[in-house]
């Protein structure tokens, strides 16, 4: 009778850790305190397990390099203070582990499938992070059929069954809604982004279904490509209004909307916030250098970006226990500051 062969799997069980731990053991890396350690140690030589040398060795040529792969036009990701945050945060942690980010521009999510193959099936990434779901996204099916290690900046709602970390949208979107209602606002809009983006979405419906609950006498929702130019043109249309029909409160889903807009109501003679109260997203510099300073659903953005780096590392290491398992970060929580007053 042949006698099972001994893995990993069932010394990180005999140790109780995870997969990951065990592989930190063995290669000698730092994470894991020295009684853990002794541990898994204690529980290979009583299983009678070693590493395999040979997968060893092959594990120690991967190439160490994190992908990311942006849907967006490259003039517009330069000018995105998200991403830019957000790339900085993930950078933050590569340079500790000393990584490299390989970033590609794509023009759709099937150029984009394409590359994440060639970039797994070449060896030059050890995972990805993957940007700007969907609904019915082919990134999930794909990355499982590669086996491939990501990490789903997403809702879990839109990215399967892969390991995501998201932000509350809907909660943040609903504590907007009513902040500007108890201003005493019951006519607001919300310039978005484009539908085809699955938490615009989820702001989307968020947005109609608190505007419901607090009965607002009228609500817009206009869809952009999230650009300086795109907010201004949503804004001017907004603001004239036929025969005066138009919001006393507008919500953006970026701050570059948002400071593209102050500069509409400028332009147009409309004062902010005494006849409309502005509230931009995301929160960067930009929106302390406007006058008046804009009123914002701020989030750390930059821990964002790290967040996500550290959990792509904790699903390459096998950590499922851990630093590698589906988490939100925090809500974003809003900001008041010059842009907001109760209603004219």
């Amino acid at each position: 009778m042949t006698t099972p062969r001994v893995t990993i799997k069932d010394v990180a069980a005999r140790a109780g850790v995870s997969k990951g731990a065990v592989s930190l053991a063995f290669n000698q890396k730092p994470g894991l305190a020295d009684a853990t350690r002794d541990r898994i140690f204690a529980a290979a030589r009583e299983l009678g397990w070693a590493p395999n040398l040979a997968a060893r060795s092959l594990s120690s040529q991967r190439v160490d390099v994190v992908g990311l792969a942006v849907c967006r036009p490259a003039k517009l990701l330069g000018l995105e203070p998200f991403y830019m945050e957000f790339i900085s945060g993930v950078e933050s942690v590569l340079t500790e582990r000393s990584c490299g980010l390989l970033l590609r521009l794509v023009r759709n999510l099937e150029e984009e499938v394409g590359l994440q193959d060639a970039w797994w099936r070449g060896r030059q990434v050890s995972g990805s992070i993957l940007v700007d779901f969907r609904a019915d996204d082919p990134r999930v099916a794909a990355a499982e059929r590669l086996g491939m290690p990501v990490v789903a900046v997403g809702h879990p709602s839109l990215t399967g069954g892969l390991t995501s970390v998201w932000t509350d949208d809907a909660t943040a979107v609903t504590e907007a809604v009513r902040y500007l209602g108890a201003l005493g606002h019951r006519r607001i809009a919300r310039v978005g982004g484009a539908v085809t983006l699955g938490h615009s979405a989820l702001r989307t419906a968020a947005f109609e279904r608190a505007a419901g609950s607090l009965k607002l006498l009228r609500i817009w929702q206009v869809a952009t490509d999230f650009s300086g130019e795109a907010g201004a043109r949503a804004t001017r249309a907004l603001l004239t209004g036929a025969g005066g029909d138009r919001p006393t409160a507008i919500l953006y889903d970026n701050d570059i909307m948002a400071v593209a807009g102050l500069s509409v109501a400028a332009e147009m003679g409309v004062r902010v916030p005494e006849d409309v109260s502005l509230l931009a997203w995301d929160d960067s510099q930009l929106c302390r250098l406007t006058r008046p300073t804009l009123s914002a659903m701020s989030h750390d953005v930059h821990g964002f970006g790290a967040d996500v780096a550290r959990t792509l590392f904790g699903v390459i290491a096998g950590d499922g226990d851990g630093a590698g398992v589906s988490h939100p970060v925090a809500t974003p929580v809003l900001v008041p500051r010059g842009s907001t007053a109760p209603a004219p």
